[in-house]
């Protein structure tokens, strides 16, 4: 048994500080006590902070070969498949070189604290093959969500479609595909419903751009958040340009949105309304997107998170919020024990410095890879 001691502690499901010891036990957090827990394998956590894993909930670690490329150029000539820079890139690079690419950003996103991540795969199966691949023997918890080309296709075969989705769900935790400019609603109904046969995730990109927006409107009368709402997704990425009315629906249909503020910033897209969405208990993550473009660091996502936020409202948006994001509001979505300092919940959790008298600042403020002293997933200790 491994207990943790002396350290302050972010734990339940509203990160209250607590000065507490942890014992972990088979991957899972056993005892929450003030009093010392008898054990030969401690950890003295003194001036630190004990925190739940990071949780990135939107990455996409193939584009860790393209790091930096195609500033510039708008989002539909980087990201947008199949002709995107991103996907040609894809389409012509050599197997092992994504895997090994993939492969040092996962390893960049344990070292920054990240405990768990949801990969939005491009390439069919075989891009999902890859990923597994990048992830052998490595100690992260990952959910993978794939796509197919079919997807991509006007008006597919109705069988040919589902045959598609269900030998892709074999494979993935669920499925993400691009978004509405590329798919039919018809399309998006069969994704859904499929996912929800076999109790799997179906996640879709929604109003990253006004512009999407706009075309979504022309062609169906329907906003992008109105149409992934009809078709049953419950997972919506970007969210970054709703309408008054998609915040409501989005609020009435218990959706969970993960917002991406530093790609949205860096492609010129807007800035997701932040406290809006919390405002109306919208469950909110954060993922830090396209690593083409962002490195993968929970940390930095956080902090520009809250400063943005504030700066938009105009007013103050408590940082402990944020760090629910990353952390506690999983549990939210997925009903799964993770994402939390509390007895009975897997023990994913991370030890870091303690730079500020105030605890949450003191993480998103100032935290880096170079304070975290212990990354401890499932019960396993994977930085020290």
């Amino acid at each position: 048994m491994l207990v943790i001691e002396n350290g302050i502690v972010l734990g339940g499901m509203n990160l209250n500080p607590m000065k507490v010891n942890i014992a972990i036990e088979d991957g899972m957090i056993v005892e929450i006590s003030k009093e010392k827990i008898s054990s030969d394998h401690r950890i003295d956590a003194k001036g630190c902070i004990v925190v739940p894993g990071l949780i990135n909930a939107h990455v996409h670690t193939a584009d860790s070969i393209l790091k930096d490329l195609g500033d510039g150029k708008s989002l539909d000539e980087i990201v947008k498949p199949p002709m995107g820079l991103k996907h040609k890139m894809l389409e012509n690079t050599k197997d092992k070189e994504i895997i090994e690419a993939s492969r040092a950003s996962i390893l960049e996103m344990i070292s920054a604290g990240t405990t768990t991540f949801i990969d939005y795969r491009e390439g069919g199966i075989k891009g999902i093959k890859l990923l597994k691949k990048a992830l052998k023997d490595l100690p992260i918890n990952s959910i993978i969500l794939g796509r197919d080309p079919i997807f991509l296709e006007e008006d597919p075969s109705t069988t040919k479609l589902r045959n598609r989705i269900k030998k892709l769900l074999r494979f993935a935790d669920g499925i993400g595909p691009s978004g509405f400019g590329e798919i039919t609603d018809e399309t998006a109904h069969k994704i859904v419903e499929e996912c929800e046969k076999l109790d799997k995730i179906a996640s879709i990109h929604v109003a990253e751009s006004i512009e999407a927006q706009k075309l979504s409107i022309e062609k169906t009368g329907k906003s992008e958040v109105e149409r992934a709402i009809d078709a049953g997704f419950h997972l919506l990425i970007h969210f970054t340009n709703p309408l008054p009315r998609d915040l409501r629906l989005a609020s009435e249909n218990n959706v969970t949105i993960v917002a991406c503020p530093r790609s949205n910033g860096m492609l010129s897209t807007g800035i997701p309304p932040i406290a809006k969405i919390h405002d109306k208990n919208i469950n909110l993550l954060l993922g830090t997107d396209n690593i083409m473009f962002n490195a993968p660091d929970m940390f930095r996502e956080m902090e520009y998170t809250l400063k943005v936020t504030r700066a938009l409202k105009r007013g103050y948006f408590h940082p402990r919020d944020v760090l629910k994001m990353v952390t506690t509001n999983i549990h939210r979505f997925l009903g799964k024990k993770i994402g939390c300092i509390a007895e009975g919940f897997q023990a994913d959790l991370i030890i870091v410095e303690h730079l500020s008298k105030n605890p949450y600042l003191s993480l998103i403020n100032r935290s880096q890879s170079k304070n975290i002293r212990y990354v401890i997933i499932k019960g396993r200790i994977v930085k020290r």
